[in-house]
């Protein structure tokens, strides 16, 4: 399968709130407020500080996507970038999209000089996801996220 990688434009606002509000059904379980959501994939692109959405498509097709976001990190006087916003579609899946994206910004990453380190959570029952991230070289780390939510959703 042919796959290219590129940064996402905002005519791609339609398709990335599409693919979130898969996301979220399929890993959580939820309906997230459209309006809100589409509103947050458009303040990324208004503000390019807040990340970065890209896109990998198969023969003119979008097939999957992947968000960046950025965490400042005083001790390395670097960034962390973090992956979020994962999405291939079903028919895509198992034929390297994600690996495909994946190498495509750890590339990008490598090459700047001020990114120490890529980053993402996954669901702890997600096993299948953890076999992927760690066949790409991921490890997990010694950290464990905790989070109190304040119930925007």
């Amino acid at each position: 399968m042919n796959i290219s990688i590129r940064l996402a434009a905002p005519s791609d606002v339609s398709i990335i709130a599409e693919f979130n509000t898969a996301i979220a059904k399929e890993t959580e379980g939820i309906e997230l407020n459209r309006e809100r959501l589409r509103k947050g994939v458009e303040a990324l692109f208004a503000d390019p500080s807040k990340g970065l959405y890209y896109i990998a498509e198969s023969n003119g097709k979008i097939a999957g996507q992947l968000m960046i976001t950025y965490e400042w990190s005083d001790w390395r006087n670097a960034a962390f970038w973090w992956i979020q916003s994962v999405y291939v579609r079903p028919e895509y899946r198992r034929h390297g999209v994600f690996r495909a994206l994946y190498r495509y910004i750890e590339s990008i990453a490598r090459t700047r000089g001020d990114v120490c380190s890529v980053r993402l959570y996954v669901d702890q029952s997600n096993e299948h996801a953890q076999k992927t991230y760690e066949s790409l070289g991921m490890r997990r780390s010694h950290y464990q996220m905790m989070e109190m939510d304040l119930g925007l959703k």
